[in-house]
């Protein structure tokens, strides 16, 4: 049975500029900025969070259905799911907007100025959550403000668990909508400066929120995570990676790992360790959906990592 994973889907165009932004501003001229940076290396990736992490749960053995609003100039991304064999079922083409796009621009300090059009992403509660298709689990992961509100409703009404996975959509809403969304979900998953932002908001505590779903997941980067469930703290150690290329997109590939997990039945320390192991392979790759794996190599390096075989392929 599928996973529904409501997000974003983005082209992400990648700058880089080999120099210092601070040597260009001036500090005393910050109130009339008018800077230009020549930047000869570009790559453009496809991107979104609902797109990351349907590619990396294709990748894992899993069958996910994206659900996302795409514009006008969505073939090129298209064109790749299909190669891919991720499901566009349950796209909507707006046709008067462009897919939402990231424009950074990073320097050789790894500052990063980033300027985001959301697009068609504006329009993805024009969608709805569909209660006939089989759904097992679902996703709430950064979309349009309304599309977050109404698919957690949606998901609730129809029975659906869900992970709430607020990531940068976190600050849209206040503590009381936030608190609606804990209230909803059957997981919560995000990173530590996330949890930290989450608790300021609703005025919970880590462990209250952790007592209002089955769990709540906290990644640390190259620290691990922890997952916070029945009472207890399970601590989820780092997947050592083949090599440190690219972060952006750790965190989908990561929750494409616990969607996996999730939907094999397996416990929190393997759950866990599958997304951990998911974070690290992609941290390999630049890009967001340029790496490459097999359930078997996944497998594998499961066991070099952690010594025993997950029994999940």
């Amino acid at each position: 049975m599928p996973a529904l994973i409501c997000g974003s889907f983005a082209y992400d165009s990648i700058m880089v500029f080999p120099g210092r932004f601070a040597d260009q501003i001036l500090p005393n001229q910050i109130h009339m900025l008018n800077v230009a940076f020549l930047v000869p290396e570009m790559r453009r990736d496809f991107g979104g969070c609902a797109g990351n992490i349907a590619y990396n749960l294709k990748l894992l053995g899993g069958q996910g259905f994206p659900m996302g609003a795409v514009g006008r100039d969505f073939a090129p991304y298209a064109e790749w799911m299909d190669g891919q064999g991720v499901s566009r079922t349950y796209l909507h083409t707006v046709d008067e907007a462009y897919t939402a796009q990231a424009y950074i621009t990073t320097d050789m300090d790894d500052n990063q100025i980033t300027a985001f059009h959301p697009g068609a992403m504006n329009h993805a509660h024009e969608i709805s959550v569909p209660d006939d298709a089989g759904i097992r689990w679902g996703m709430i992961s950064p979309d349009g403000r309304d599309a977050m509100l109404s698919h957690a409703e949606q998901f609730e009404v129809a029975g659906i668990p869900f992970i709430f996975d607020p990531g940068q959509g976190l600050p849209m809403f206040d503590g009381k909508e936030l608190s609606r969304f804990i209230d909803q979900a059957t997981v919560v998953a995000v990173n530590d400066y996330e949890a930290q932002m989450l608790q300021e908001r609703t005025g919970l505590a880590a462990e209250q929120i952790a007592s209002r779903v089955d769990a709540m997941v906290i990644t640390r980067g190259s620290q691990g995570s922890i997952v916070l469930n029945q009472g207890s703290v399970i601590e989820i150690p780092p997947a050592r990676p083949m090599q440190v290329a690219d972060p952006t997109g750790c965190g989908d590939a990561y929750r494409a790992g616990l969607l996996y997990g999730l939907m094999a039945g397996a416990d929190w320390e393997t759950t866990g360790r599958v997304a951990s192991i998911m974070g690290a392979i992609k941290v390999g790759s630049r890009g967001t959906q340029n790496h490459s794996l097999s359930p078997e190599s996944v497998q594998e390096t499961f066991q070099d990592n952690f010594g025993y075989d997950p029994g999940l392929w």
